[in-house]
């Protein structure tokens, strides 16, 4: 099938290329409204408690969004700070739109920080204004506030938090794009020994995310798309185009250096590495429809991003990529071809010659069981950090420290909040006047772990709105404690319990609750895909069980990096304590999805060999050996896609970035280069053990005809 299509692609190349080009000019030039039509999307499901907790606090008080400002470094005393502050607050409340400001000298609503010498104005907007109407209406407010004659005004507020989070991931993607892209070029032109094949890999992921931008224009007519839904894109069109390409190219190139014809090549290296690029294309997109099981529709945004992509890089690599190898097959050297790239890198002797991998591979077969223990034992404890992992959503702590919204944060949670965690909100419905409700709001203030209660002001008759102020962190484990005992204890009348550390609990329990059904389909799924590819039972499994080695590693280490911080000198982020909630999700999607590139590639070249020679040891050196030096390339293309990533500002970016890098260089080191050989080795002719019609199967292909036994029962 994949021959055949590599043929009808050599053969129909210009149509081929039409295609993809009038696609890209489309692409181009309405995929750029996009970004015109993001929308910040809820992490949490509609019909989560926290969320309807927040409705009803909306419906029922009259609070609407909080701008405020942070006044530092002043003489509260002072005759023109106090001029200043009263006629900023005059102007403030002539705007449509406003509905309260408090300050500290008109209305002594506004509090005075912790040394006496700062304090803040608070501006309360309508709360029924359309989303461009709330956002001039915060400009405005934000423009006058700056005004205010003081030596330090910082501005912020939760949704002009939430619009600095949309422009730093939009920031974020440039940054991304521009540093990957440079150092992509060089990889890749060292790779493959000249400027035009290692253009190849790149023009497959600018047609990919192109195209894929023009999809989701379409699809933010029928609903939502979330700004970080682009950083997903890029990241996995760049990575996965850049993977595909090189797997194809580089085979082709095998396939010119063994005396073939380029359009024979351009068919082989389609039968050989076409198939393993469908077989891992479709792993990842079904992975990522396992991520949109999540009924959060921030997880789902992200997910209908990152399988659009997939789907059409996966269809470039299989049509572009070739169209495009034989199109400049003149430009393209053979494997081994002296060029003026390799001729340079021949006066570096400092450079490792031969393949990495499999050094790897020969130590881990001469010492199998060694390495494997060693190997397995150092991964659990690189996994080890993950049992003190802290979770949460991010908020404003989560933008870089140069963002005013992060900087007001840090100065009124230090200032003014003494460091309390955000309150836990309670909605009762009930008359507060009734003996039930005193009873309720006495039964609250002994929980474990509340240190004051507040009631609400200005709220609607038969509605209590209660703010818990735990012990601890924003969100932390006292916190999540405080909400499910309060959930644990319900009264007669209607309650919902809602705020930051509910939010959590919600997620989690959404989470867990659909976890094992995800992971079930997601595990299956590859499972399937892999049994086509290898007919074996035992190689499939042993393959999930190393993909979530080096996940459980994977998130230790991040625990590590950046809930314990010890990243931040390096990659220039001040930690928050925590991991953001979609983290581990994404990665779980990514790492099984993505390592599936390199566990079929090196798979496939194993299983070559083991056809053509039933001896498994030598199958998996010599698979390893020839598969070797493409799939270490791709690690090294893939890693400085996702470290160009990492070098953006979004705590939450970063840690997707450094996670996906230190995932595929622990998977193509350790695991691909030591743990895999070292545990074939073990298992021998088990590992491809097979019922016996699939023996049958295999045995009757054209590779293995004639050859050497085949195992199965």
């Amino acid at each position: 099938m994949f021959e055949s299509l590599g043929r009808f692609v050599a053969r129909r190349r210009g149509l081929v290329l039409a295609v993809w080009v009038v696609a890209l000019v489309v692409g181009v030039g309405a995929g750029g409204q996009l970004f015109d039509r993001l929308r910040p999307v809820d992490a949490l499901s509609a019909d989560a408690e926290a969320a309807r907790a927040e409705r009803l606090v909306t419906e029922h008080s009259a609070d609407g969004p909080v701008v405020y400002a942070v006044i530092r470094d002043v003489d509260l005393t002072s005759p023109d700070l106090v001029r200043s502050v009263t006629d900023t607050a005059t102007e403030l409340r002539k705007l449509p739109g406003v509905v309260k400001v408090e300050d500290p000298f008109t209305t002594r609503g506004a509090p005075t920080g912790a040394d006496d010498r700062s304090t803040m104005v608070l501006v309360e907007l309508a709360e029924d204004l359309a989303p461009a109407k709330l956002e001039s209406l915060e400009d405005q407010v934000r423009n006058r506030l700056h005004r205010i004659q003081a030596p330090s005004v910082l501005v912020g507020g939760d949704h002009l938090a939430e619009r600095a989070f949309g422009e730093q991931a939009v920031r974020d993607l440039a940054v991304g794009e521009s540093v990957a892209f440079a150092l992509l070029l060089v990889a890749l032109i060292v790779v493959f020994g000249g400027v035009v094949a290692a253009g190849l890999p790149l023009a497959a992921a600018v047609v990919g995310v192109s195209v894929t931008f023009l999809v989701l224009l379409a699809v933010s007519l029928l609903g939502p798309v979330g700004e970080f839904s682009l950083n997903i894109v890029t990241l996995l069109g760049l990575g996965l185009a850049v993977d595909y390409a090189l797997l194809i190219v580089a085979r082709y190139r095998e396939e010119l250096a063994g005396g073939t014809d380029p359009e024979t090549a351009v068919a082989t290296a389609m039968r050989h590495a076409g198939r393993a690029v469908a077989i891992s294309g479709l792993a990842v997109a079904v992975a990522l429809a396992g991520l949109a099981m999540f009924a959060e529709p921030l997880l789902a945004s992200m997910a209908v991003g990152g399988l659009v992509v997939v789907l059409l890089v996966t269809a470039l690599a299989l049509t572009l990529v070739p169209a495009l190898i034989v199109t400049a097959r003149r430009h393209i050297p053979a494997a081994g071809a002296e060029t003026w790239v390799t001729r340079a890198l021949a006066r570096l002797r400092w450079l490792p010659r031969g393949s990495v991998l499999a050094r790897l591979a020969g130590t881990a077969q001469r010492r199998p069981s060694v390495v494997a223990l060693l190997v397995t034992v150092g991964l659990l404890v690189l996994a080890a950090p993950l049992l003190g992992a802290n979770f949460a959503n991010s908020d404003a702590r989560a933008l870089p420290s140069s963002v005013e919204e992060r900087r007001a944060y840090d100065a009124r949670q230090a200032l003014f909040t003494r460091g309390e965690a955000a309150p836990v909100t309670v909605v009762a419905t009930v008359d507060p006047t009734t003996p039930q409700a005193r009873d309720y709001l006495n039964d609250l203030m002994k929980l474990p772990g509340v240190v004051r209660l507040t009631l609400r002001d200005e709220v609607d008759a038969g509605t209590v709105i209660i703010d818990l102020t735990p012990a601890g962190a924003t969100a932390g484990e006292q916190s999540r404690a405080v909400v499910r005992a309060v959930r644990a204890d319900r009264p007669a009348f209607p309650v919902l319990v809602g705020g930051e550390a509910a939010k959590v609990v919600d997620y989690q329990d959404s989470v867990v609750g659909r976890l094992p059904y995800v992971v079930a389909a997601v595990v299956l799924a590859m499972l399937i895909l892999l049994y086509a590819l290898t007919d074996s039972l035992v190689v499939p499994v042993k393959a999930m069980l190393l993909n979530a080695l080096t996940f459980l590693a994977t998130l230790g280490a991040l625990v590590v990096v950046f809930q314990w911080g010890w990243g931040e000198p390096i990659l220039r982020f001040d930690s928050w304590g925590a991991l953001d909630l979609t983290t581990p999700l994404l990665l779980f999607v990514f790492i099984f999805g993505l390592s599936m590139d390199y566990e079929v590639f090196l798979l496939s070249r194993i299983r070559e060999e083991y056809l053509t020679r039933p001896d498994n040891d030598r199958a998996v050196l010599r698979g390893i050996t020839r598969s070797g030096p493409v799939v270490t390339a791709a690690a090294v293309c893939i890693t400085i896609v996702f470290l160009g990533f990492a070098t953006g500002g979004l705590v939450a970016v970063k840690e997707i970035g450094v996670g996906m890098a230190i995932a595929v260089i622990l998977d193509v080191t350790v695991v691909r280069g030591l743990l895999l050989p070292a545990v074939m080795t073990l298992l021998g002719d088990l590992n491809w053990w097979a019922p016996r019609a699939l023996a049958r199967r295999r045995a009757q292909s054209p590779v293995a005809r004639g050859t050497a036994r085949v195992p199965g029962r």
